[in-house]
Protein backbone atom coordinates (compact mmCIF):
# COMPACT_ATOMS: atom_id res chain seq x y z
CA UNK A 1 0.00 0.00 0.00
CA UNK A 2 1.51 3.65 -1.02
CA UNK A 3 1.91 5.75 2.34
CA UNK A 4 2.63 9.55 2.28
CA UNK A 5 0.31 10.74 0.04
CA UNK A 6 -1.67 13.88 0.24
CA UNK A 7 -4.90 14.57 -2.27
CA UNK A 8 -5.68 18.44 -2.81
CA UNK A 9 -9.65 19.40 -3.26
CA UNK A 10 -11.52 21.93 -4.24
CA UNK A 11 -14.48 22.90 -2.30
CA UNK A 12 -17.12 24.68 -4.00
CA UNK A 13 -17.88 22.02 -7.08
CA UNK A 14 -15.79 19.47 -5.88
CA UNK A 15 -16.64 18.59 -2.00
CA UNK A 16 -19.90 20.48 -2.23
CA UNK A 17 -22.36 20.01 -5.07
CA UNK A 18 -23.20 23.84 -4.92
CA UNK A 19 -21.68 27.35 -5.11
CA UNK A 20 -22.21 29.39 -1.69
CA UNK A 21 -22.69 32.77 -2.79
CA UNK A 22 -25.47 32.28 -5.37
CA UNK A 23 -27.16 30.25 -3.06
CA UNK A 24 -27.34 32.67 -0.40
CA UNK A 25 -27.95 36.01 -3.30
CA UNK A 26 -31.31 33.77 -3.70
CA UNK A 27 -32.38 35.73 -0.23
CA UNK A 28 -32.54 39.01 -2.10
CA UNK A 29 -34.23 37.15 -5.54
CA UNK A 30 -33.74 36.24 -8.77
CA UNK A 31 -32.35 39.02 -10.28
CA UNK A 32 -29.30 39.69 -7.32
CA UNK A 33 -28.96 35.64 -7.63
CA UNK A 34 -28.31 36.03 -11.40
CA UNK A 35 -26.27 38.58 -10.83
CA UNK A 36 -24.46 36.63 -8.54
CA UNK A 37 -24.05 34.00 -10.82
CA UNK A 38 -23.13 35.68 -13.96
CA UNK A 39 -19.56 37.32 -11.70
CA UNK A 40 -19.59 33.35 -9.93
CA UNK A 41 -19.09 32.33 -13.63
CA UNK A 42 -16.85 34.79 -15.07
CA UNK A 43 -14.41 33.89 -12.13
CA UNK A 44 -14.53 30.16 -12.35
CA UNK A 45 -14.19 30.46 -16.22
CA UNK A 46 -11.37 33.28 -15.42
CA UNK A 47 -12.59 36.20 -17.33
CA UNK A 48 -12.21 38.29 -14.54
CA UNK A 49 -9.89 39.00 -11.87
CA UNK A 50 -10.70 36.70 -9.45
CA UNK A 51 -10.03 38.39 -5.99
CA UNK A 52 -12.21 41.48 -7.35
CA UNK A 53 -14.87 39.66 -8.30
CA UNK A 54 -15.15 38.02 -4.88
CA UNK A 55 -14.93 41.12 -3.57
CA UNK A 56 -17.66 42.40 -5.82
CA UNK A 57 -19.91 39.65 -4.96
CA UNK A 58 -19.78 39.83 -1.05
CA UNK A 59 -20.17 43.48 -0.92
CA UNK A 60 -23.82 42.85 -3.07
CA UNK A 61 -24.97 40.92 -0.75
CA UNK A 62 -24.19 43.19 2.48
CA UNK A 63 -26.74 42.91 5.04
CA UNK A 64 -27.37 38.75 4.67
CA UNK A 65 -27.78 38.30 8.62
CA UNK A 66 -25.44 35.70 10.14
CA UNK A 67 -28.17 33.34 11.20
CA UNK A 68 -29.17 32.80 7.24
CA UNK A 69 -25.80 33.06 5.96
CA UNK A 70 -25.25 29.88 8.23
CA UNK A 71 -27.91 28.18 8.14
CA UNK A 72 -27.65 27.88 4.10
CA UNK A 73 -24.10 27.15 5.13
CA UNK A 74 -24.91 24.07 6.92
CA UNK A 75 -27.46 22.71 4.68
CA UNK A 76 -25.27 22.70 1.14
CA UNK A 77 -25.09 19.48 -0.14
CA UNK A 78 -21.86 17.53 -0.16
CA UNK A 79 -20.97 15.95 -3.71
CA UNK A 80 -22.22 13.20 -3.99
CA UNK A 81 -19.33 9.96 -3.77
CA UNK A 82 -17.59 12.67 -2.00
CA UNK A 83 -17.64 10.62 1.67
CA UNK A 84 -17.24 7.39 -0.12
CA UNK A 85 -13.79 8.62 -1.66
CA UNK A 86 -12.30 10.29 1.48
CA UNK A 87 -13.12 7.34 3.46
CA UNK A 88 -11.27 5.36 1.13
CA UNK A 89 -8.37 7.58 1.11
CA UNK A 90 -7.97 7.81 4.59
CA UNK A 91 -8.49 4.17 4.87
CA UNK A 92 -4.90 4.32 2.95
CA UNK A 93 -3.76 6.67 5.91
CA UNK A 94 -3.80 9.74 3.18
CA UNK A 95 -3.70 13.09 3.78
CA UNK A 96 -6.61 15.39 2.60
CA UNK A 97 -6.08 18.80 2.36
CA UNK A 98 -9.28 21.28 1.19
CA UNK A 99 -8.10 24.90 -0.36
CA UNK A 100 -11.21 27.13 -1.02
CA UNK A 101 -12.10 30.99 -2.79
CA UNK A 102 -15.08 30.44 -0.46
CA UNK A 103 -15.34 30.86 3.25
CA UNK A 104 -14.54 29.45 6.59
CA UNK A 105 -18.56 29.30 7.25
CA UNK A 106 -19.15 26.39 4.30
CA UNK A 107 -15.42 24.66 4.57
CA UNK A 108 -15.34 24.17 8.81
CA UNK A 109 -18.11 20.98 8.91
CA UNK A 110 -16.06 19.51 6.14
CA UNK A 111 -13.16 18.83 8.76
CA UNK A 112 -15.72 16.23 10.97
CA UNK A 113 -17.84 15.17 7.69
CA UNK A 114 -15.52 13.88 5.55
CA UNK A 115 -12.55 13.68 7.93
CA UNK A 116 -10.67 16.36 5.93
CA UNK A 117 -7.10 17.52 7.84
CA UNK A 118 -6.48 20.84 6.65
CA UNK A 119 -8.58 23.26 5.15
CA UNK A 120 -7.71 26.14 3.80
CA UNK A 121 -10.34 29.16 2.97
CA UNK A 122 -11.23 32.62 3.47
CA UNK A 123 -13.52 34.54 6.39
CA UNK A 124 -16.98 36.28 5.69
CA UNK A 125 -16.99 39.30 8.46
CA UNK A 126 -20.33 40.22 10.14
CA UNK A 127 -20.67 43.42 11.91
CA UNK A 128 -23.84 43.28 14.19
CA UNK A 129 -24.58 40.19 12.87
CA UNK A 130 -24.79 41.14 9.21
CA UNK A 131 -22.61 40.49 6.48
CA UNK A 132 -20.22 43.69 5.55
CA UNK A 133 -17.05 42.18 3.94
CA UNK A 134 -14.29 39.75 3.14
CA UNK A 135 -10.57 39.07 4.48
CA UNK A 136 -9.16 37.38 1.56
CA UNK A 137 -6.64 34.67 2.52
CA UNK A 138 -6.96 32.14 -0.45
CA UNK A 139 -5.81 34.45 -3.60
CA UNK A 140 -6.32 32.86 -6.98
CA UNK A 141 -2.82 31.52 -6.79
CA UNK A 142 -4.34 28.68 -4.63
CA UNK A 143 -1.39 27.10 -4.44
CA UNK A 144 0.31 29.63 -2.31
CA UNK A 145 -2.09 28.89 0.48
CA UNK A 146 -1.29 25.29 0.85
CA UNK A 147 2.85 25.18 -0.39
CA UNK A 148 3.73 26.00 3.30
CA UNK A 149 2.07 23.14 4.17
CA UNK A 150 3.24 20.79 1.53
CA UNK A 151 6.57 21.75 2.26
CA UNK A 152 6.37 21.38 6.08
CA UNK A 153 5.07 17.77 5.64
CA UNK A 154 7.51 17.01 2.82
CA UNK A 155 5.22 16.13 0.20
CA UNK A 156 7.25 15.74 -3.40
CA UNK A 157 5.25 16.35 -6.61
CA UNK A 158 4.40 12.40 -6.97
CA UNK A 159 2.82 12.15 -4.13
CA UNK A 160 0.33 14.88 -4.48
CA UNK A 161 -3.15 14.42 -6.36
CA UNK A 162 -5.09 17.52 -7.17
CA UNK A 163 -8.76 17.40 -7.88
CA UNK A 164 -10.25 20.37 -9.05
CA UNK A 165 -13.22 22.68 -11.34
CA UNK A 166 -12.24 25.79 -12.08
CA UNK A 167 -9.25 28.17 -13.73
CA UNK A 168 -8.89 29.86 -10.42
CA UNK A 169 -7.42 26.24 -9.30
CA UNK A 170 -5.18 26.28 -12.14
CA UNK A 171 -1.41 26.53 -10.62
CA UNK A 172 -2.53 23.75 -7.94
CA UNK A 173 -1.44 21.66 -10.78
CA UNK A 174 1.99 22.99 -10.88
CA UNK A 175 2.26 20.59 -7.15
CA UNK A 176 1.10 17.26 -8.12
CA UNK A 177 2.13 14.69 -10.96
CA UNK A 178 -1.35 13.47 -11.00
CA UNK A 179 -4.40 16.02 -11.77
CA UNK A 180 -8.07 15.40 -11.92
CA UNK A 181 -10.66 17.93 -13.75
CA UNK A 182 -13.94 17.21 -11.61
CA UNK A 183 -17.02 18.91 -13.92
CA UNK A 184 -14.38 20.99 -14.90
CA UNK A 185 -13.76 24.30 -16.97
CA UNK A 186 -12.02 23.99 -20.87
CA UNK A 187 -8.66 25.29 -18.94
CA UNK A 188 -8.69 22.27 -16.19
CA UNK A 189 -10.01 19.41 -18.88
CA UNK A 190 -6.83 20.30 -21.12
CA UNK A 191 -4.60 20.02 -18.60
CA UNK A 192 -5.65 17.55 -16.15
CA UNK A 193 -4.44 13.78 -16.38
CA UNK A 194 -8.02 12.46 -16.11
CA UNK A 195 -11.41 14.15 -16.55
CA UNK A 196 -14.56 12.55 -14.54
CA UNK A 197 -18.00 14.60 -16.12
CA UNK A 198 -20.16 12.83 -13.57
CA UNK A 199 -20.91 14.39 -10.18
CA UNK A 200 -20.08 11.11 -8.51
CA UNK A 201 -16.09 11.75 -6.65
CA UNK A 202 -16.61 8.05 -6.37
CA UNK A 203 -15.66 7.41 -9.72
CA UNK A 204 -12.34 8.70 -8.89
CA UNK A 205 -11.44 5.40 -6.49
CA UNK A 206 -10.85 3.01 -8.83
CA UNK A 207 -9.48 5.50 -11.16
CA UNK A 208 -6.78 5.66 -7.77
CA UNK A 209 -6.75 1.77 -7.32
CA UNK A 210 -5.33 1.34 -10.80
CA UNK A 211 -2.77 4.44 -10.99
CA UNK A 212 -1.13 3.97 -7.85
CA UNK A 213 -1.65 -0.40 -8.32
CA UNK A 214 -3.84 -0.47 -4.92
CA UNK A 215 -5.20 -3.51 -3.42
CA UNK A 216 -7.33 -3.76 -0.47
CA UNK A 217 -7.75 -7.03 1.52
CA UNK A 218 -11.50 -8.02 2.79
Amino acid sequence: MICDMLVIFDVEGVLLNAEYLPVLASLFGPEKEKEIWDITNKGIRGEINWEEGLRERVHALRGVKYHDASNIAQNLEIMPGARELCSFLKSLDWKLVAVSGGFTIITDRLYSELNIDKIFSNDLIFKDNKLVDVTIKVTSDKSASVRPYVEENRFSKEEIIVVVDGANDLKLFDLSSFTVGFCAVNVIRDRADIVIDKKDLSLLIPIIKEKFKIKINS
